[in-house]
């Protein structure tokens, strides 16, 4: 987790980069890929792999950043361990997917999958 948020002047930006990191998004996706459900985990790849294409508008990527802070942070709205926990943390990657989508490209979208596919066979 990156312990000192970054110099910017855009709030929302600084929130998600303090709980968001590579670490802990994968940490995160291997401990619940099962709970999330194939189509949300599609999804949340898929915003992954644009989010990390040097091609993608940084206000796509803010927006993102801030779908995979949501999704990685520790503490919720709606805790993810009680039933429908999931729930905010997939309106929130909805949101963030329909806001993105111009931004999204196959070379994401094949990632994804073929990250899903390893994921679910050892899930």
């Amino acid at each position: 987790m990156v312990k000192t948020p970054p110099k910017s002047n855009d709030k929302e930006e600084i929130t998600a980069k303090h709980y968001y990191s590579d670490k802990g998004f994968w940490k995160k996706i291997k401990r619940f890929a099962v709970n999330i459900g194939k189509e949300a985990l599609e999804k949340l790849l898929i915003l992954y792999y644009c989010f990390n294409d040097p091609a993608t508008p940084k206000k796509e990527k803010t927006i993102i950043l801030g779908a995979l802070g949501y999704f990685v942070m520790p503490f919720d709205v709606i805790p993810d361990l009680l039933p429908g926990g999931w729930t905010d943390d997939l309106g929130v990657l909805a949101l963030a997917f329909a806001k993105v989508a111009k931004s999204i490209n196959d070379t994401h979208i094949q990632k994804a999958r073929e990250k899903l596919n390893k994921l679910t066979r050892t899930a």
